[in-house]
């Protein structure tokens, strides 16, 4: 008889995969100790998105929600997170941030580091590894799973084996999107039990509504952990539930032999955190959605990519954006998706397709990537593409992060003079996050309101209201709802015109402005960077429309605009 154990993901994965990350804190803690008698393998509550969404919209430090939990599960490993050399991060950081981060994340109360690369580059993973190696901690080498021409079980095994080479406890099959079928995962499961030492984790989404199946045809693989959710958090773009799995699972040789009955305890407590973050929830991201198995987006993205499209008033061309995810995906050489070649793929896909033209814009990490600064793709990138993007700049083929310089010091230092620095984590805050973290670290940040869900009123006459005034950061708009369904918007704001105006600068999506690259006066010619704009965390910069003098400038760093704002006016 083999006893499965488990993985519990609410406290991460599940709220990054359907809430878009924010569950807070203080609704952890209350459930924390009961979460810790159950007998999970860890708790996976730390690390992914949750690092960012903290200091970005929940006015929370990462740190301190670590020690928190870690005060109160005694007996349950706290897990982790971690993209190699990009740390919870969009790109690669130098050694020494890395070294100094897996430290004091061990330090502070992680016990189990999943560690993985986005491209399945181990030069990416070996110093992570190493350093938790050094700590004492549990460390899971990843495999990023995906399907494409160029991925075939031989080259996971291969892979699989470099992870054991380097002194990894277990290894997870991290099947970010949910595509992987009954028959693979029994398949790549037995070949792994035979090939390695390892303790084998099968980590899905349920995007696909193949996982519940996948799931026993690894226990009949001989499985050893299973990751899942607690149920109010499950299935949809997150994963399993825990006690259907637990309940699936009891009697047979693969019996959890965890209790049911204080598992139903917990799903009360979480029946009550769903209704509290409802209104976050998206119908798309929660939904069986077979489309995964053509374009490939995790469950983490695919909340977030509903958000960031309605952000940019675009949902309408969801289906669009995601036709064209595959597209970009082949021409970049079929990476996995996931973080942070989830993001890269995902915002060239909007781009594409809201700017009219084909690789017209490209964000920096784009350009990165295919110069090779994150690893070396599975696939060679599309030539023309490269061409296109990059011109004749020389490919790199070293690991990406010997060309970083230390930067740790440098960032203690500048964190130093601007009076931002508490104690030594605030350094690794400051260095992943410069754009950020100030704001956060100065106590200026505002935590953003939990959205509510709608709620529709019945009237005895059964009609709804037809005239709204919505107010939108800090913009009164009259709405007016019209039998055809489609809104007329009357705008109250004195804010900078949009639409076409000769020689106006405007943003192509909406976001924050992290550089202003000019002042007023100064000249400059047709195609110059005038401005950096971070959008879906990536960097885009914004170019001018014509040559001549910058005339007037409507926005300042730090500044959120919207798709189609004019930015500034070119004389």
């Amino acid at each position: 008889m083999k006893k499965i154990k488990i993985i519990e993901t609410a406290f991460r994965d599940a709220h990054q995969s359907l809430l878009a990350t924010r569950m807070r804190t203080r609704d952890m803690l209350p459930i924390a100790e009961k979460m810790d008698k159950v007998g999970f393998f860890s708790l996976e509550a730390w690390g992914g998105a949750t690092f960012d969404t903290c200091i970005r919209y929940l006015n929370e430090d990462p740190w301190e929600r670590l020690v928190e939990l870690k005060d109160l599960v005694k007996k349950t490993p706290l897990q982790m997170l971690l993209r190699g050399q990009n740390l919870v991060g969009y790109k690669h950081y130098p050694d020494d941030v890395v070294r100094n981060f897996v430290e004091k994340s061990y330090e502070n109360g992680i016990d189990v580091f999943r560690i993985f690369d986005a491209l399945n580059d181990i030069r990416n993973m070996e110093l992570s590894i190493k350093v938790a190696k050094e700590q004492g901690a549990h460390v899971q080498g990843t495999i990023s799973y995906t399907t494409s021409p160029v991925h075939a079980l031989k080259k996971y095994v291969e892979f699989a084996k470099e992870l054991e080479s380097l002194e990894c406890d277990s290894v997870v099959i991290k099947d970010m999107a949910g595509l992987i079928s009954p028959q693979d995962t029994y398949e790549i499961v037995t070949t792994l039990k035979e090939e390695t030492d390892l303790l084998i984790n099968l980590h899905c989404h349920c995007t696909s509504g193949m996982t519940p199946m996948s799931y026993y045809a690894a226990c009949q693989a001989g499985i050893d952990l299973l990751d899942t959710a607690i149920s109010p958090l499950s299935g949809g773009a997150s994963q399993p539930p825990t006690e259907s799995m637990v309940a699936a699972l009891e009697g047979s040789p693969y019996s959890t032999e965890l209790d049911l009955v204080l598992l139903s305890e917990i799903k009360k407590y979480f029946e009550d955190i769903r209704k509290k973050y409802s209104g976050l929830i998206d119908p798309i991201s929660e939904k069986i959605d077979t489309d995964v198995l053509l374009y490939q987006i995790p469950g983490g993205m695919l909340s977030n990519f509903v958000s960031q499209l309605k952000e940019q008033n675009a949902l309408d061309r969801y289906k669009e954006v995601l036709n064209e995810v595959p597209k970009v995906r082949a021409e970049l050489g079929y990476p996995p998706l996931v973080t942070p070649t989830s993001q890269i793929v995902g915002i060239q896909a909007v781009m594409n397709v809201l700017g009219g033209e084909r690789y017209k814009n490209v964000s920096k990490e784009v350009k990165d990537y295919i110069k090779g600064f994150y690893g070396l793709p599975p696939a060679p990138v599309n030539s023309a593409v490269a061409k296109k993007i990059i011109g004749n700049i020389e490919i790199i083929d070293c690991r990406p992060a010997d060309l970083l310089e230390p930067e740790l010091e440098k960032f203690r230092s500048k964190g130093e003079k601007m009076g931002i620095i508490k104690k030594d984590e605030d350094v690794l805050t400051y260095a992943l996050y410069p754009a950020i973290a100030p704001k956060f670290l100065k106590g200026e940040a505002v935590e953003e309101p939990i959205e509510k869900a709608p709620e529709v009123e019945n009237t005895n006459t059964g009609a709804l209201p037809t005239e709204y005034n919505v107010e939108v950061d800090g913009e009164l708009f009259d709405v007016k709802v019209i039998p055809t369904g489609y809104m007329e918007i009357e705008s109250d704001s004195t804010k900078a015109p949009t639409g076409s105006v000769p020689g106006g600068v405007t943003s192509s999506m909406q976001g924050m402005i992290l550089k202003l690259k000019v002042a007023q006066d100064d000249k400059v010619k047709e195609g110059d960077i005038v401005a950096v704009l971070e959008a879906m965390k990536m960097e885009n910069d914004i170019h001018a429309s014509i040559s001549g003098i910058i005339q007037d400038i409507f926005i300042e760093e730090g500044d959120t605009v919207s798709a189609g704002e004019i930015l500034m006016i070119i004389k």
